[in-house]
């Protein structure tokens, strides 16, 4: 909490004129959403600067324009607040909502944070699949359902690109996270994105 409040004081050099928002940062969409999208925790120059997750940074731009290209934003970038983007059926929130240190966040911080991802799963009833991007987020919604008490598997199954699990709420879809460690070097392509929303289309539709 301190360290996000710090970056927005100090801020990058980029950005030195604009005002950080230096707070939690909420989830938003679609509130009927049949899809919620689940991220690690804010840029600390990105959503904790922007106050919308993934907003200004640029995993929000490989997953703003993957949502575009498979029908669930009505535009493929998202660089401020009133840029004007909006979410078709899907919703997107994160694990974590203050950016931590080194984009690292610990697993305290996730259960400190989880009663807020807690009330969107709840809140958002028309969801159908929740794509975890990442293997922290995955765990994190894991944890979230089971409190809420869904049935689940007995032995959570491992994270991999591409992984599903079905549950009697929804079903969890696995995606790399589209960070840079992740674009840069080819281990997430545009291609394998979209496959996954895709999929999450599909599931939303049968």
């Amino acid at each position: 909490m301190a360290w996000r409040e710090e970056v927005a004081r100090e801020k990058r050099a980029a950005f030195r004129d604009q005002r950080y928002w230096g707070r939690p940062v909420p989830g938003f969409g679609d509130p009927e959403a049949v899809v919620l999208v689940a991220g690690l925790a804010p840029a600390a120059h990105g959503g904790n600067r922007t106050g919308r997750v993934f907003t200004g940074d640029r995993s929000g731009d490989w997953l703003f324009a993957s949502l575009y290209r498979t029908g669930f934003a009505n535009q493929p970038r998202s660089t401020e607040l009133d840029d004007g983007l909006m979410l078709q059926g899907a919703y997107v929130a994160a694990a974590v909502r203050c950016a931590p240190p080194a984009n690292k966040p610990t697993r305290d911080e996730r259960d400190r944070c989880l009663p807020f991802l807690a009330r969107e799963v709840a809140l958002l009833d028309r969801a159908r699949v929740i794509v975890a991007l990442g293997a922290f987020a995955y765990q994190a919604v894991w944890k979230v359902l089971g409190d809420g008490g869904v049935e689940l598997p007995r032995r959570r199954p491992a994270f991999g690109h591409g992984a599903e699990v079905s549950t009697p709420r929804t079903t969890i879809l696995c995606c790399f996270h589209p960070s840079q460690q992740n674009t840069f070097t080819g281990r997430l392509t545009e291609a394998m994105l979209d496959e996954v929303f895709t999929r999450a289309r599909q599931l939303t539709s049968a």
